[in-house]
């Protein structure tokens, strides 16, 4: 007889670093749904068709405020994870994780003004 171990359905909410990581991969559905909104927004620029109508639904509203935070959770916990993923040295000198995030998060912050500066301009 096989030792058969016991399976926990809820292992990743015995530690914090576990959950993050299982809400982080979960986010990747709602950028699935940006993605999907695009291509929709996409094809009714091209193709024509009433894509505000659908916009304005208050479901896809909703859905897409949960997209919004998702994608910043997702965002903010990938920024954070770079500096495990990057080692940047200059003349020998490791530079340090602090700075490799706050340049991240700051381009991020400034790419997103920039962003909401020429669509809210037209708005």
């Amino acid at each position: 007889m096989s030792y058969v171990a016991k399976r926990d359905a809820l292992w990743f909410l015995r530690k914090r670093a576990y959950t993050v990581f299982v809400a982080r991969e979960l986010t990747s559905v709602f950028v699935a749904w940006a993605i999907v909104f695009l291509i929709l927004l996409l094809d009714a620029a091209v193709n024509g068709g009433d894509f505000r109508a659908f916009a304005a639904q208050p479901w896809v509203i909703g859905l897409n405020l949960l997209t919004l935070a998702a994608t910043v959770f997702h965002t903010i916990t990938f920024l954070n994870l770079a500096p495990k993923a990057t080692v940047v040295r200059l003349d020998g000198w490791r530079v340090p994780a602090f700075l490799i995030q706050g340049g991240n998060h700051s381009l991020w912050v400034l790419v997103s003004a920039i962003v909401a500066f020429f669509v809210l301009r037209g708005a």
